[in-house]
């Protein structure tokens, strides 16, 4: 379900999509596509799958005690929790766009770019009361820091246009490429709950502590209230 559309300067579409985590990622990317932004917000929370793993990985029972839906998404990487703890954000450019790049990595610098001045601008202001410290942020340009974790699970490294704070993953950014144009789909840490996803997986006991001190040294919640972080956006991109 789509809210309301609007365009803001800049040239970009903004909408909200409300639906399914399932749902929401498997929304194809739009044909004639122009630059737009969608905000995604699920009815329900989920874990979502990368797109090379599969339902065996997966501890349904303790999925169920969590009161968790499960869902996949197309893109690779690692398993992620999707709750109200993360802001999730989708990127589209067409093919012709300025902001096009062939090379897949160097296509993330953009957007990298972007949700780094956007995370400077929100600790900027004054009436936040925690605001964490800006010159700490910044983006990964190399390629994915690979480790025993981060196949099964997404935040448990950082990986190209991803954005960190004092060396912590605060944004995760992945990315699908069809000939319609490139979705990149983006999820800014709120509240790190991302270290329950080892507890998810079919783990030895001494494996799910691994991964779940890897995945809490690897990221940090932001604090920041997403409406905030969406104002902010919005305003940069227009």
């Amino acid at each position: 379900m789509t809210n309301a559309d609007h365009k803001i300067a800049g040239g970009w579409s903004v909408h909200d999509r409300i639906d399914s985590v399932a749902e929401l990622h498997a929304t194809d990317i739009p044909t004639d596509l122009g630059r737009e932004v969608w905000f995604m917000v699920p009815t329900a929370p989920a874990l979502v799958l990368g797109s090379s793993q599969t339902d065996d990985e997966v501890d349904q029972s303790a999925l169920a005690e969590a009161g968790l839906a499960l869902a996949k998404r197309r893109s690779g990487g690692g398993a992620v929790l999707v709750d109200s703890s993360s802001l999730w954000v989708d990127l589209f450019i067409g093919p012709g766009d300025p902001l096009w790049h062939d090379d897949v990595g160097r296509a993330f610098e953009w957007v990298g770019e972007l949700w780094e001045r956007t995370l400077q601008a929100v600790a900027s202001e004054a009436k936040l009361e925690s605001p964490f410290d800006a010159t700490q942020l910044a983006v990964h340009t190399g390629a994915l820091e690979r480790n025993e974790w981060n196949r099964k699970v997404c935040f448990a490294s950082v990986g190209p246009g991803e954005v960190t704070l004092g060396g912590r993953k605060v944004v995760g950014v992945s990315q699908r490429r069809t000939r319609s144009g490139c979705r990149f789909q983006c999820s800014v840490i709120l509240e790190d709950r991302q270290r329950l996803v080892p507890a998810l997986l079919h783990l030895s006991a001494d494996d799910r502590t691994a991964a779940r001190q890897m995945v809490e040294a690897s990221t940090v919640g932001l604090g920041v209230s997403p409406v905030t972080i969406r104002r902010v956006l919005l305003s940069l991109l227009g």
